[in-house]
């Protein structure tokens, strides 16, 4: 179920995008339910065609399960073309992994929390393109480390750990008096809360379970960034003006 976790994946990058959107208390929470849902259509229907294609024995005796159902319908030539399609589907994914993580270290650097030239906007296309560089070449290193199962399981166990944290947070919010025009509706909270953040802990718990090499490698990574974070919170000095001039 790990690379399932990761397989439904990838709604959490749209948040980093909110604050160019016109109206985010109201687009940003139907954006992704309605992209949520849509991949869950996407996927279950793809499984149903593999089943009834392939049967169950059918499917779990192919690593290439898309190109063995297009093969059964349309020949050579049908593999070939689902092949392209799955190509495309992944420079798709990379696209929206490059579009979306460098605006995490932008924001840290306009936060003072990471080199100043890190929140460098090009004056030509607005982008931040010393964020996407730093993107490129963690991800370059990263795929080169290990095998892709490998990277997968440290990649899902400290996702889903912010994950939980992140839906834990809710419960700590919605204990302040203060209100805000900012707040959102959360429907069956805490109960729905509480499901998400123990089905966090529990595919966490099945990684660490499962791989605890892979996973201890992820835990490393994530922990390097505590001294970091705390040497740039001493010398923290916000960049807000000068990116925003830069803009």
């Amino acid at each position: 179920m790990i690379p399932i976790a990761f397989a439904y994946g990838g709604w959490q990058t749209a948040t980093f995008v909110a604050g160019e959107m016109r109206e985010p208390r109201r687009q940003l929470s139907r954006g992704l339910i309605a992209g949520v849902l849509g991949v869950v259509a996407l996927y279950l229907s793809v499984n149903f065609v593999c089943l009834r294609v392939l049967s169950p024995a059918g499917l779990a005796s192919t690593h290439t399960p898309a190109s063995a159902v297009m093969r059964a319908a349309l020949g050579e030539h049908g593999a070939q073309w689902i092949a392209i399609g799955i190509a495309i589907s992944t420079l798709g994914f990379l696209s929206q992994g490059i579009l979306t993580a460098p605006r995490v270290y932008y924001a840290m650097a306009r936060d003072g929390l990471f080199f100043q030239s890190v929140g460098h906007l090009s004056r030509k296309t607005g982008a931040p393109v010393v964020a996407i560089l730093i993107q490129g070449v963690a991800a370059t290193i990263i795929a080169l480390s290990g095998r892709y199962e490998q990277i997968l399981n440290y990649v899902v166990s400290i996702d889903f750990i912010s994950f939980g944290l992140t839906a834990a947070s809710l419960f700590v919010f919605r204990q302040r008096k203060e209100t805000s025009e900012a707040t959102y509706l959360a429907p069956g909270h805490p109960y729905t809360t509480c499901l998400f953040v123990l089905a966090c802990a529990a595919i966490v718990g099945s990684t660490i379970w499962s791989y605890p090499a892979n996973s201890a490698f992820g835990f490393v990574i994530l922990l390097a960034g505590i001294p970091v974070y705390l040497y740039w919170a001493r010398t923290k000095r916000p960049q807000h003006e000068s990116a925003e001039g830069e803009i």
